[in-house]
């Protein structure tokens, strides 16, 4: 099963990039900049951000779903972002490093269907064998430790 891994649209939050922290404030968001290698994930780019880099720390509805399962939830957006990422058959360097990623599987309605929790080194047969299920329209991954988004998962 043939699968693409979607960063979210750099477009929706290019217009936040490089105002002020006090107007940042006032949306509900905080600039941060990456002080690690891994720990500050692009939900755009799919990559964690390079030491030095800011970053976006804000509120984002990923599930907008009208069922129970409607969400929202922080995420980090790079602000050196320039473009989304597409990977086919292949798992994210931000999914790939950690070491607990939680997969959700929705139906077209937005209702979940099922869920499994695995090292991200590990995702590729649980993403083919969930799409591959009658029912699945499409996935959602989430850090399973702080349940931030991390990306949409759909069949290719």
């Amino acid at each position: 099963m043939s699968f693409k891994i979607t960063g979210l649209p750099v477009d929706e939050f290019r217009p936040l990039f490089g105002l002020g922290d006090a107007e940042l404030a006032a949306l509900g968001a905080v600039r941060y900049t990456a002080t690690t290698p891994i720990g500050f994930p692009c939900r755009i780019t799919l990559r964690d951000a390079e030491v030095g880099q800011t970053l976006l720390l804000l509120n984002y509805e990923h599930q907008p779903a009208d069922t129970p399962y409607r969400s929202r939830h922080a995420i980090f957006v790079n602000e050196a972002a320039t473009a989304s990422a597409a990977l086919v058959d292949e798992i994210p360097q931000c999914l790939a490093v950690r070491g607990a990623i939680a997969l959700r599987a929705y139906d077209a309605d937005g209702m979940m269907t099922a869920a499994e929790i695995a090292a991200g080194a590990d995702l590729v047969p649980i993403i083919e064998r969930m799409l591959a299920a009658p029912g699945t329209a499409y996935l959602h991954a989430h850090n399973a430790g702080r349940g931030c988004f991390a990306a949409r998962i759909d069949r290719n």
